[in-house]
């Protein structure tokens, strides 16, 4: 739930994105040596790549609670389906494989988010 709070606090754009790339770095780090001690590709026990996915999801919106849970169920969709390339990047050796699939994902999810607030408005 602490994660949660990346999200809320009233970050400067120049803050935020310096929180972005330390979740990004840690979590290849991280990831890299979760998966050699687990000896499995990606476990499920891993979710700062979430986190940093997520937080590209919202990177340019305000974080609103219509634009964060619009964010958030087009992140885990497109984390799900994995359009090219994000299933193709999750192939990638070491944590780098299980973080930028995530990115791919928060990169989609910000695109549509920022398409439908361009032109509909929405979500506030």
């Amino acid at each position: 739930m602490a994660a949660v709070g990346l999200w809320l606090i009233p970050f400067s754009q120049f803050g935020y994105c310096s929180a972005l790339a330390a979740v990004v770095v840690v979590g290849i780090w991280a990831s890299q040596r979760v998966e050699a001690v687990l000896g499995r590709k990606d476990p499920g026990v891993i979710v700062i790549d979430e986190v940093a996915g997520m937080m590209v999801a919202v990177l340019l919106l305000p974080r609103t609670p219509g634009v964060l849970l619009c964010a958030f169920l087009l992140f885990r969709l497109f984390d799900i389906w994995k359009p090219f390339p994000a299933g193709e990047a999750q192939a990638l050796r070491g944590g780098f494989g299980v973080v930028v699939d995530d990115l791919i994902a928060g990169v989609y999810a910000l695109v549509l988010l920022m398409g439908a607030r361009m032109l509909f408005g929405v979500p506030r």
